[in-house]
């Protein structure tokens, strides 16, 4: 989850967890420009020495901030899971912590500040891209796949698309100015994913 450690002490994954949670509150309040390696290594109570150590620049250290921190929050499915489990089991599992991530005010201002960092910070939104967009996408394709396999899931089924499409609407959900509340996110997952083909 974080830049391999070199030679010498192992790391201290109370450190890492101390800069990973003040680079993301830091992104979340100020953005990329407000959050300076100074001001998270002041924030985590470390010395930028510390932070080097583990991550080259601020975008690298941020996408590995919402990768550790928000996967915690969310059950998403293995890969592994995803070869030996029901899809449609794997999904009902998941959209409870989905649906409570996706509503709390700090997620919604997570996602905003992503995608609003996109054109000043392409590097940042690539890293967030390859860190965790990809590894998601990589279990969807695989859920999707052995759904098509049960037929659950219409076998020509382009599988980018569908991703998209799931992607987009919760998203676009969590970015309206009046979101919906846990009830209703959970409803909506359901109704998304029903569509696809993933719930019956």
């Amino acid at each position: 989850m974080t830049a391999p450690a070199g030679r010498g002490r192992p790391r201290d994954r109370a450190t890492d967890l101390a800069i990973l949670r003040a680079g993301l509150e830091l992104f979340i309040e100020r953005g990329v420009e407000g959050a300076s390696m100074e001001q998270i290594a002041k924030q985590a109570g470390v010395g930028k020495p510390s932070i080097y150590r583990r991550w080259s620049n601020k975008e690298e250290l941020i996408a590995a901030a919402i990768e550790t921190l928000v996967v915690d929050e969310v059950q998403f499915a293995s890969v592994e899971a995803a070869e030996t489990q029901s899809p449609s089991a794997l999904v009902e599992a998941a959209i409870d912590s989905a649906a409570a991530a996706a509503t709390a005010p700090q997620y919604r201002a997570l996602v905003a500040r992503v995608y609003g960092s996109a054109v000043s910070h392409p590097s940042l939104l690539a890293a967030y891209w390859r860190r965790y967009v990809v590894p998601r996408r990589q279990v969807a394709t695989r859920l999707l796949e052995r759904a098509q396999q049960e037929g659950s899931v219409a076998a020509d089924l382009d599988l980018d698309v569908a991703i998209d499409m799931m992607a987009g609407a919760v998203t676009y959900r969590v970015l309206q100015p009046d979101p919906p509340d846990v009830e209703e996110m959970r409803r909506y997952l359901r109704a998304v994913y029903r569509q696809i083909g993933l719930l019956p």
